[in-house]
């Protein structure tokens, strides 16, 4: 996508559905009331912001702390370039995988795919990467355990466009 251009309602919508969703029935009809636009005018321009490849995917953040995950590490492997578009998708497909990247490696650092696993404890985790080693045939990896987590946020697009909570 290229240079995208966008509506004064295209950019309000998307500063809306940045944060925490409303915990409602119909959340798309709270942020409709918050525009001050109809609901069916929100679903439409999000489908049309979807249907343009401007919205990927809608997905929720588990805060893995407070559901019973102590651990998690980011598996680095090393893996033959040939073989990154078969092996990436069967890491990915684990559970207890959320994200799964191919980066380029570096001088002293060799691995070029990168998995995050989330489990109960630092062991879990180690297991997970073996069955992931088993399943694949990837035997170089290291495992970097998450010890303290300094800040995390998403990205925020427009968000001098947000109404204050006065506004709706």
């Amino acid at each position: 996508m290229t240079d995208p251009k966008f509506t004064q309602l295209e950019k309000r919508i998307i500063s809306m559905i940045q944060g925490d969703m409303p915990i409602t029935a119909r959340p798309y009809q709270a942020i409709a009331d918050r525009l001050g636009v109809t609901e069916e005018a929100v679903i439409e321009t999000l489908r049309e912001l979807s249907g343009r490849g401007v919205i990927r995917r809608f997905g929720a953040t588990l805060r893995h702390q407070k559901s019973g995950f102590r651990a998690n590490a980011m598996v680095a492997w090393r893996v033959e370039e040939s073989r990154i578009d078969a092996v990436g998708p069967k890491m990915a497909a684990f559970r207890a995988v959320s994200h799964c990247y191919r980066r380029n490696p570096t001088g002293d650092w060799p691995y070029n795919l990168y998995t995050m696993i989330h489990a109960a404890d630092e062991d879990a985790c180690r297991e997970i990467a073996r069955k992931i080693s088993s399943e694949t045939g990837e035997t170089d990896y290291s495992l970097l355990f998450s010890r303290n987590e300094l800040k995390k946020i998403s990205m925020q697009y427009f968000p001098d466009l947000l109404p204050s909570p006065s506004d709706g």
